[in-house]
């Protein structure tokens, strides 16, 4: 089995969060605020996960991952409001948030759950960067990846569920990449081979 240093996105993974955690100790907030953008299968949630066990501030971190909240295959522009209302808003006027998780099998909202303002907040998914979001967040990641190796991470991940909406869900995402341009939004840009 090959090394975490022997896989290239593995080892832009690391970099990228050791980068990213210095960043959040830089601002010396309490609560911050994390934005992690790409398309489909360029790395979001692992990052994500390697930042939670990182997280460099006293306390815990609340992890929000827009699968769980983009309303079905046609939501990302949905979801990514949902995010900005229910969580994003509230959260930087010191109130509480809330998001409802959406039930893919059902294909309705299910359960919700509560955004502490008093703790910082990393929020991943495609479509997250936008000029609104932006305006809130303090730290601003865009994750660049090629289409062959994401699609081929976000097959082996999600396989036969995901292989039959792929291009849709491709289609909002540069919906949004020519309407929000998040690359130019970003703090920090992370190269995925």
């Amino acid at each position: 089995m090959p090394s975490r240093s022997d896989d290239p996105v593995a080892a832009a993974l690391e970099r990228a969060a050791t980068l990213i955690v210095a960043d959040i100790q830089a601002l010396a907030a309490a609560n911050p605020v994390v934005l992690i953008d790409g398309r489909s299968g360029a790395g979001k949630t692992t990052l994500a996960r390697m930042l939670i066990e990182r997280w460099p501030i006293v306390g815990r971190v609340q992890l929000v991952a827009l699968d769980s909240i983009y309303p079905g295959w046609d939501g990302l522009d949905d979801g990514v409001d949902r995010a900005l209302t229910g969580i994003l808003r509230p959260h930087g006027r010191g109130y509480l948030g809330e998001w409802r998780r959406w039930d893919w099998d059902r294909g309705s909202e299910a359960e919700s759950h509560a955004v502490d303002p008093a703790l910082g907040v990393l929020l991943e998914g495609s479509g997250i960067l936008t000029p609104a979001t932006a305006a809130i967040a303090d730290i601003r990641i865009w994750l660049e990846s090629g289409e062959s190796g994401r699609k081929a991470r976000a097959l082996t991940r999600d396989g036969e569920t995901y292989r039959p909406h792929w291009d849709r869900w491709a289609e909002q995402e540069r919906a949004h990449i020519a309407r929000d341009d998040p690359r130019s939004l970003a703090t920090r840009i992370i190269d995925i081979p």
